[in-house]
């Protein structure tokens, strides 16, 4: 990375995070954004303490409209940074569960849940709702309880990838769902996502313009996983990193050839016909920050809709 690209982002460091790391969040999940949005979008993590190579903070850009998202992981980090925290719960609730709870009227006149029974087996059948609880020093339990009908209809979203995790990955979105609005209600955790119209270079900044990329077709190896036949011939760990990648297409909704050389060429291309573990490494870690992304906006759509 030259120089000079790396002395335009100087301001924008912050925390632990490098000029190098803000040059990598450029590449990857700010790729969508012009520079104008970027650096509006980096401002806002700067400020807010959110990192978002630790996955707490996400840019995204529908139809020229900035929205920037904060993830869980960046509300669990704020809420233990409170004092009187003392951690959170969440649990899903079957259609087979043995599941109770009652509302009761503190001192002060609120009312409060308290769980009475939850017990289960196996097989526990279908997932029929689920509850959050944080805890505070001080504080009365604060609980989300929600049935699966209150989040139904994210399945049914128009917005493509929200819709593909709320279907394929609905256990570990609901929980995410509950977790968040726990936390914000019960640590006063007032940074919602913010929507910024922005027009391209309306600052005078100009527009990013990417690098010219080696065109470079990833060799079919990269592609296919070994067969046992090859493990022995090949580093295992090199042959783990091929089957993690191949997993994490499938996460990511990508499942043709072309669709996999196309992401290779787009996010990694100095990777070549025979990438080393090193190379593969690195895809593999772009590739967990557009899962978390997708994962992010499609649980905070409702903000959206």
């Amino acid at each position: 990375m030259a120089n000079n690209q790396l002395a335009v982002y100087q301001d924008l460091a912050y925390g632990e995070l490098t000029q190098q790391d803000i040059v990598t969040v450029r590449e990857t999940i700010g790729k969508d954004c012009n520079e104008s949005q970027f650096k509006l979008f980096m401002s806002i993590a700067k400020n807010s303490g959110a990192n978002p190579i630790l996955n707490e903070i996400y840019p995204a850009v529908r139809s020229g409209q900035l929205t920037v998202q904060f993830g869980i992981d960046f509300y669990v980090r704020k809420a233990k940074e409170t004092d009187g925290y003392l951690g959170y719960d969440v649990q899903l609730v079957h259609e087979n569960d043995g599941f109770k709870m009652h509302q009761e009227k503190d001192e002060d006149g609120r009312y409060f849940i308290v769980i009475d029974e939850h017990s289960w087996g196996f097989p526990r059948g279908k997932v029929i709702g689920g509850y959050a609880i944080a805890y505070k020093e001080g504080f009365k339990p604060f609980a989300v309880v929600m049935e699966v009908e209150e989040v139904e209809h994210f399945k049914r979203s128009n917005i493509g990838m929200q819709k593909t995790m709320w279907t394929n990955y609905f256990n570990d979105m609901f929980k995410k769902h509950m977790v968040r609005r726990a936390l914000k209600a019960a640590f006063n955790l007032n940074f919602d996502d913010e929507e910024v119209v922005e027009s391209p270079g309306s600052d005078g900044i100009p527009e990013y313009q990417q690098q010219p990329r080696k065109d470079i077709t990833p060799n079919q190896e990269i592609l296919d996983a070994p067969t046992n036949q090859e493990i022995n011939e090949e580093d295992p760990q090199l042959v783990q990193a091929k089957k993690d990648m191949k997993a994490k297409f499938k996460r990511l909704g990508i499942t043709t050839k072309k669709g996999m050389q196309d992401y290779i060429k787009e996010h990694t291309p100095q990777i070549g016909d025979n990438p080393t573990l090193q190379e593969l490494i690195g895809l593999l870690d772009i590739m967990d920050m557009h899962i978390d992304m997708n994962e992010v906006q499609a649980s905070d759509a409702d903000v959206l809709d």
